[in-house]
């Protein structure tokens, strides 16, 4: 991973998300579920645009951190974007995408945090 802590990444994550007016900010800890990543973050846009520029400042902020993603896929439809931190993978969705693949009742035996938290300094 990084020099950065889950905690410090999810924070920024989140602010980040928050900052561009990101649509219910999920933060689900599935590490007892899964070896796939520790935390997922889901949330979403209004628009394309939006998901883009969503996706753009979570990994503009974790850069620079010195965060680069492992992996980062759904650009070019911008309708479910996925930045891969490895423990952690954001899940930026279209509206519509979102409510259609419901990850939250997929992973629904994962811990719910309340992203709130992390908006607190």
């Amino acid at each position: 991973m990084s020099n950065i802590s889950q905690e410090q990444m999810l924070k920024t994550l989140v602010k980040a998300l928050d900052s561009k007016r990101a649509e219910d900010i999920q933060i689900i800890k599935i590490r007892d579920l899964t070896i796939v990543a520790d935390y997922f973050v889901i949330c979403n846009g209004m628009s394309n645009t939006h998901t883009k520029a969503l996706a753009d400042e979570a990994e503009f902020l974790l850069k620079q951190q010195g965060v680069e993603p492992k992996r980062v896929e759904g650009y070019s439809s911008a309708t479910w974007i996925i930045l891969d931190y490895g423990d952690v993978v954001v899940h930026v969705f279209y509206k519509e995408t979102r409510e259609f693949y419901n990850l939250e009742k997929l992973w629904n035996d994962g811990e719910f945090i309340d992203s709130s938290l992390y908006l607190e300094d």
